[in-house]
């Protein structure tokens, strides 16, 4: 199919690496399309580098009493052939009419292609959005290949074995966090085994790898430091990942890097867990309190054997 494509997939960082998959079908199925992305502006550079889309538009998210941001939006949001709403949120039906009722697959009150499965809400990201394609005709699925990630990566004078440690988690959601106590400890087994611990994380997370290192020298400090194809490129090399459900681990498992994520109650894998390129798990544990996960379980599945 040609004519004018448009994909809308807004935040998280998690969710926006859990549809990389759907990216790549939705190109495969319109190959000879002009296809453009809907997003928010934290993605724009990454889906730029992507092999995707052909522009990349910006929404700004405007209340619904914002009126000149309201016409600005319906104005991205029009004269398209088809839309891919994979967001699928409480903002759908709105965006719909914005965008003058196209032809469109979602849950948009009156779409031409629903996804029509009750149970919607009970599957993982990356199997409800390839049903939700499949019933808008989508048969295609390739792996969504992770090299073009690593592209645009800066170079780190890192050692030849090394694993990769997430302890972060987004500020909002602290019960996510494996006490940073307890990545020290795990640091330090990495350490005695010969493998390097590099720690990964945003600037905010700067006082969590202080802990790390203070209590394990031997441990690479990146946190805020690292783009995001930095980190795909890291994970490309690293032996593997630990860390806990948050947006890092499910680009460094679509990278290809063997995954260890640790769960807490405030979340579910069987519907959040990072996936890898070709829908691959990683290791999972969960404890509902992570704080009562102790270490030596946590090292007693490290994806690979030192």
């Amino acid at each position: 199919m040609t004519g004018r494509i448009l994909v809308i997939r807004l935040g998280a960082f998690g969710d926006f690496v859990q549809s990389f998959g759907p990216f790549a079908a939705i190109r495969a199925r319109h190959a000879g399309a002009e296809i453009a992305l809907l997003t928010t502006a934290p993605f724009v550079a990454l889906a730029r580098q992507a092999p995707w889309f052909d522009d990349v538009l910006v929404d700004a998210r405007p209340r619904w009493w914002d009126l000149l941001g309201l016409l600005r939006l319906r104005r991205m949001l029009r004269g398209f052939d088809f839309v891919y709403d994979l967001q699928t949120s409480g903002r759908s039906s709105r965006y719909f009419a914005l965008a003058g009722r196209p032809p469109w697959s979602g849950i948009a009150a009156g779409c031409s292609h629903p996804h029509a499965n009750a149970l919607r809400d009970f599957l993982h990201t990356r199997e409800r959005q390839r049903e939700q394609l499949e019933m808008a005709g989508v048969t295609a699925f390739p792996a969504p290949e992770p090299g073009w990630l690593a592209s645009a990566a800066r170079g780190f004078d890192l050692p030849g074995r090394y694993a990769l440690l997430v302890p972060g988690a987004a500020p909002t959601r602290p019960l996510k966090r494996w006490p940073a106590g307890h990545y020290a400890t795990l640091a330090n087994i990495l350490a005695d085994r010969g493998i390097v611990p590099v720690i990964l994380g945003a600037a905010a997370e700067a006082a969590i790898a202080i802990e790390i290192t203070a209590a394990c020298p031997a441990a690479i400090d990146l946190t805020g430091r690292t783009s995001f194809s930095d980190i795909a490129a890291l994970a490309g090399r690293a032996a593997f990942a630990v860390g806990n459900d948050t947006g890092p681990m499910h680009l460094i498992a679509m990278a290809g890097c063997p995954c260890l994520v640790l769960f807490s109650a405030d979340s579910d894998p069987d519907l959040t867990a990072p996936r890898g390129p070709n829908g691959e798990w990683p290791t999972v544990l969960r404890e509902p309190v992570l704080a009562d996960l102790p270490v030596d379980r946590v090292a007693a599945h490290l994806p690979v054997s030192p």
